[in-house]
């Protein structure tokens, strides 16, 4: 153990150590003490500089993404991908794959829900839900997971197949297999026995080869194939008079059982030549065409929208009339099977199955051989006629002029050319003048007028105006009565009825002059919209709205609004509701083409009951003032269309018309309706317009006493003879130049 001594000796010596600096600073500061500052203590480490950035919202980028594929915007989608599946993945191919999904699918929209996600500092994971609503098999849904990828601060979508389904993962892909049942047929009323207007038919095409005709034999020839197609020689000879020899003309279609019939005096002629198929029929050459429409190929343009409601494609489709409005029904519902098969086409799994249901039939309202006759009853005049139950709204016959056959849209024997002398023929055969046409209303208007005229209480139905040939009320304006053109002269006094049954110019001008300045300034517009007219009307296929000016500027307008000119257009369909609705006493009703639908010998899913577009706002009085006034049109031997009714057998009231066209000649109207009150056959009314035809009393009142008279006859009377025919359905043949 060390002593004391020795153990302070180390302590003495630093203590030495420290003197010695100390003596040696106070002698380089000139001998004064500096005082040194006590150092602050420090408490810790200054906090070190850190930059920390977020992590974009992961959920947010992933609802971004199914946002844009719910809307189809693949170019968002693929905008949104990384750079790795672009650099895999084309923007082409990348669309192709969804549309192509989408049409396996019958995909008719589609819905996610983000279920959990799970998130890496530059990449996550994300579980979803997706579903599909399909034409065919319902909703379709699927669980699956999308990855991505944090790129430039971003999320973006590492893409594969298995992201629309998990099924298609690997390489594999969808096959649909589809089932198409028959197309449904539609028919005619029950009162034509439903005999079919449209049908799926084995079918003969019936065609004339000028170059092989005999000279000896063509009379008999001709005269065979009018038999054939009822229609006349004329007609059968117009239709292969310009082929040349060598060529082929199409007369017509017929089913396979009245080739059948015909086979044995048809093969007699070298001439002939028949060409059978099976497809789409439209009898008779097209009973009502416009009415039923016609169906053609899916349009190139519109394909994947009808693959994706499950069409294969090389369905024929409804392109027009109730073949289009009707689509749902007549087509039926197609079945589909849904595989899912590997890269070498070996089936994996079904993932659904649906069995198709047939079609449903349309029962039409058309009375088919009383429609036939109609048709042929126009001759070459262009124009329409609508005929309605008066209290049903109910259509039986709706022509028109010139019509078409639609067999040349899908019979295989028909040529370019025939299709070409349709669509291309200048008096646009195709267009619906009854429902779609577009006129103005002429006289059949002074109706609506005449109501105005006493609803107001301005006038009444005795109250008296002289019918002048000229009209001069209105300043720097004189008008013309109809009668100047014709060499008659003034009407003369005449009651308010008398001058509807006169269809006296003048009188309507006074009472639209007078209304104007009582203040009445849109009474007329007022109750024409009232009558349905400047609204479509409600019927199954397309129709023209109309156009009525509700609030005239100025007295000459309101003046020649009161005879149905100025700027009014209206459609025959539209006339022919107007005129069942004073009939009927003041019930317009919605027409409509369709009887019921449904399997035949099963509950219908759709049958007829009468719908009231609208009550008319006029008083019993004002309707009752305006039948009686139509009786005398057609009774009175003053009335404008009497000549054409003498001795008529049936009750009718009706109204000529007159159109004023700047292009050419004037349009002839007649617009009416029954009042027989025939338990077997229900009221109707009718419009009829020919276009440029002149006069209503002696072009369009002729047509509408054939209509009454076919109707109550049940076909066997004509009504006479039409003033272009030489006896009924057969026109006269025009004089060569």
């Amino acid at each position: 153990m060390k002593k004391t001594g020795e153990l302070m000796k180390p302590f003495y010596k630093i203590l030495f150590v420290i003197l010695t600096a100390a003596l040696l600073i106070t002698s380089c500061t000139g001998g004064k003490a500096t005082v040194v500052p006590t150092p602050t203590p420090t408490l810790g480490l200054p906090e070190p500089a850190i930059n920390i950035q977020s992590v974009p919202d992961v959920e947010q980028a992933t609802k971004a993404y199914l946002e844009l594929w719910k809307a189809e915007d693949y170019a968002g989608m693929y905008g949104m991908l990384s750079q790795l599946t672009k650099d895999a993945v084309t923007m082409e191919d990348f669309e192709k794959s969804h549309r192509n999904t989408a049409v396996k699918l019958t995909m008719q929209g589609m819905d996610y829900a983000v279920l959990s996600k799970m998130v890496n500092p530059t990449s996550a994971q994300v579980s979803y839900r997706i579903r599909y609503t399909t034409a065919l098999m319902g909703e379709i849904a699927r669980d699956t997971l999308m990855n991505l990828t944090l790129e430039n601060g971003a999320w973006h979508v590492q893409w594969e197949a298995g992201m629309m389904l998990p099924e298609l993962t690997g390489g594999n892909y969808l096959e649909l297999v589809i089932e198409v049942p028959a197309r449904g047929n539609i028919y005619s009323s029950d009162a034509s026995n439903n005999y079919p207007l449209v049908s799926f038919e084995d079918a003969v095409t019936v065609m004339i080869t000028p170059g092989k005709i005999d000279p000896e034999n063509e009379g008999k020839m001709v005269s065979l194939l009018a038999e054939v197609f009822d229609r006349s020689e004329a007609s059968i000879y117009a239709e292969y008079k310009n082929t040349a020899d060598y060529q082929y003309s199409v007369i017509g279609d017929i089913t396979l059982a009245t080739a059948n019939k015909y086979y044995d005096r048809l093969s007699r002629y070298d001439a002939i030549s028949l060409s059978d198929f099976r497809s789409r029929f439209y009898h008779d050459g097209g009973i009502a065409p416009h009415v039923t429409g016609f169906v053609l190929t899916v349009p190139a343009e519109e394909l994947e929208k009808y693959q994706r409601l499950g069409y294969t494609g090389e369905e024929k489709i409804g392109a027009s009339g109730l073949e289009a409005w009707g689509e749902q029904y007549l087509a039926g519902k197609h079945g589909a099977d849904l595989y899912v098969k590997d890269p070498q086409g070996q089936v994996l799994t079904k993932i659904a199955s649906v069995p198709a249901q047939p079609a449903q039939a349309i029962y039409t309202t058309i009375d088919s051989a009383y429609q036939y006759r109609l048709q042929q009853s126009f001759g070459d005049n262009i124009g329409a006629m609508v005929v309605m139950e008066r209290d049903t709204g109910k259509v039986i016959a709706m022509v028109s002029n010139p019509g078409f056959d639609p067999n040349v849209f899908i019979a295989p024997s028909y040529t370019a050319y025939s299709i070409a002398e349709i669509t291309q023929d200048p008096r646009n055969p195709m267009y619906n003048r009854a429902s779609q046409g577009v006129y103005p209303p002429g006289s059949v208007f002074k109706i609506i007028t005449m109501a105005a005229a006493l609803e107001t209480g301005v006038f009444h139905p005795d109250s008296s105006y002289y019918c002048d040939s000229y009209w001069r009320e209105l300043d720097g304006w004189v008008g013309k009565d109809w009668t100047v053109d014709r060499g008659d002269g003034p009407s003369g006094q005449l009651t308010l009825q008398q001058g509807l049954m006169r269809s006296c110019n003048p009188w309507f001008w006074h009472i639209a002059f007078s209304l104007w300045n009582e203040g009445y300034r849109t009474s007329i517009p007022d109750l024409a919209i009232d009558f349905g007219l400047g609204k479509n009307t409600g019927i199954e296929i397309p129709d023209f709205a109309g156009s009525i000016n509700p609030a005239p500027t100025s007295v000459s307008e309101y003046v020649q609004m009161a005879i149905g000119q100025s700027t009014m257009q209206v459609s025959p369909l539209q006339v022919a509701a107007l005129v069942a609705a004073v009939g009927n006493g003041g019930t317009l009703y919605e027409p409509t083409l369709i009887e019921r639908i449904g399997l035949m010998g099963q509950e219908p899913i759709y049958s007829f009951v009468p719908k009231v577009a609208n009550k008319l706002n006029v008083q019993p009085e004002t309707l009752k003032a305006i039948q009686e006034a139509m009786v005398m049109v057609v009774k009175n031997t003053r009335g404008t269309a009497q000549f054409n009714f003498k001795n008529y057998p049936y009750n009718i009231a009706g109204k000529t018309g007159t159109a004023e066209n700047p292009a050419g000649k004037s349009h002839a109207w007649f617009a009416g309706y029954t009042f027989q009150n025939d338990p077997e056959h229900p009221d109707i009314a009718v419009a009829i317009i020919l276009e440029n035809a002149g006069e209503g009393s002696e072009m369009a009142a002729p047509l509408f006493r054939r209509a009454v008279s076919l109707y109550f006859s049940d076909g066997k009377n004509a009504g006479g003879t039409m003033p272009w025919e030489t006896k009924p359905y057969i026109p006269a043949t025009p004089k060569e130049d």
